[in-house]
């Protein structure tokens, strides 16, 4: 297999997915000095960064084509399939020696398959899904959990310490998505408790601002009372992270468990009730939206 490319502090890169958290990690990125080529199915998502001097590409292979190191953040599995297997695909462009970073959560089944076709070019490849939500993108404080070869990981990691904080190496191939599904669903059991706790509090008469008070910094806290609770207390249903890539993110997690072997059955609760709120209307607001489904579930 070929080395990968030595990337230098002006490294190329490219960036395909700029979403909520992808415009901002892309930044972070063309602040620390290097030249950036961006694709978007929707250009005006782009704007941000062309006019911090990104250039445009019209497809995923041409972005691959000018850059050392191509990012992709985009919504779904099928999505990724496409970016990267297409005939104008991530893969079509990708040079010997480049380096391929898939940072949407994904199955891990293709994280290796990408993989395997990036190899089979001389190129690689990383799997490297992140937690943090838009929050943590705009303020450069990501968990990212990467899987793929150590020394490929290595040489991106310079790049990961300006978007991330938290940056680890899982194992091969898949390791970062199959971690990624462990966080997803440790967050699906406190996003429920943080929401029904919240009910609670509510039909208990209780100040919601006071209970936070209390237990956010004891064992109950956690990253959803830290980050989230407050939002559902301001009326604040807009996403960080949409409830319908949360349903994608513990399907996955659900198909991956039974391939394994394995139940989950407080997963799969809470899936339900996701896909509830998906159904009410609420796919694309912010996990915390749950909230609103429960809440009408219990009455109030």
């Amino acid at each position: 297999m070929t080395a990968p490319l030595s990337l230098t502090p002006s490294a190329r890169i490219g960036w395909i997915g700029t979403g909520v958290m992808g415009v901002s990690m892309c930044a972070h990125l063309m602040a620390a000095g290097h030249p950036a080529t961006v694709f978007n199915r929707t250009k005006a998502k782009a704007r941000p960064l062309l006019d911090k001097g990104a250039a445009w590409a019209d497809s995923p292979r041409a972005v691959a084509e000018a850059s050392d190191v191509v990012f992709t953040i985009v919504g779904y599995p099928a999505d990724v399939r496409r970016v990267y297997f297409e005939e104008d695909g991530v893969l079509a462009g990708l040079r010997p020696g480049a380096i391929a970073v898939d940072m949407t959560t994904t199955s891990p089944s293709l994280a290796v398959e990408i993989f395997q076709a990036a190899a089979a070019k001389g190129a690689h490849a990383l799997d490297a899904p992140v937690s943090g939500g838009d929050v943590g993108a705009k303020n450069a404080a990501l968990s990212i959990m990467v899987g793929g070869e150590a020394g490929v990981f290595a040489a991106v990691k310079p790049l990961f310490e300006r978007m991330g904080r938290i940056i680890l190496h899982q194992g091969p191939a898949g390791a970062g998505q199959h971690t990624k599904m462990c966080n997803q669903i440790v967050i699906a059991g406190s996003m429920i408790g943080m929401c029904e706790s919240l009910l609670y509090a509510t039909r208990a008469g209780l100040d919601p601002q006071g209970v936070l008070a209390a237990i956010s910094k004891g064992a109950a806290g956690c990253w959803s009372l830290e980050n989230l609770a407050p939002r559902i207390l301001k009326g604040d249903f807009a996403p960080g992270f949409m409830i319908e890539h949360f349903v994608k993110d513990m399907g996955i997690a659900l198909e991956e468990s039974k391939r394994m072997g394995i139940t989950l059955p407080g997963l799969a609760l809470v899936e339900s009730l996701y896909a509830e709120a998906a159904k009410a209307g609420h796919g694309k607001d912010g996990t915390q939206a749950l909230f609103l489904a429960l809440k009408k579930l219990s009455g109030l």
